[in-house]
């Protein structure tokens, strides 16, 4: 089992910027791919960005390329989003994500990942 914890969301303005921060615990490896994935009201999860084993390789939805980072700590078991230039349409549940197949291609659909966060509220008022 891998229990993940986001921290670091909040209400931000509209141009701001917000970290959210990821930890993992229990059976966790540093090659697992991680991911972020967001939700609003009334829509399916949608994914955000994802990333390898060793932060070689990252992938961004259109709507956050440019704005968003995401970034991991192996040692720390920890993986970042840095999200900045905030839009309201940003606004939603964030979530954590940990892929634990045996691989490494990087996914962006929700249901390669097997562990998940219980979730990170971000509000960016306009």
């Amino acid at each position: 089992q891998v229990q993940l914890v986001e921290s670091g969301g909040g209400l931000v303005q509209a141009g701001g910027s917000l970290r959210l921060s990821c930890a993992a615990s229990g059976r966790t490896s540093s090659s697992y791919r991680m991911a972020w994935f967001r939700r609003t009201p009334g829509k399916q999860r949608e994914f955000v960005t994802a990333i390898n084993w060793n932060g070689g390789r990252t992938v961004y939805a259109d709507a956050v390329k440019g704005r968003f980072t995401i970034s991991r700590d192996n040692a720390k078991n920890t993986v970042d989003l840095q999200m900045a230039s905030l839009k309201p349409e940003d606004t939603a549940v964030y979530y954590c994500a940990a892929d634990v197949r045996a691989g490494i291609v990087v996914q962006r659909i929700a249901a390669a990942y097997e562990y998940w966060g219980q979730g990170t509220q971000v509000t960016v008022s306009s």
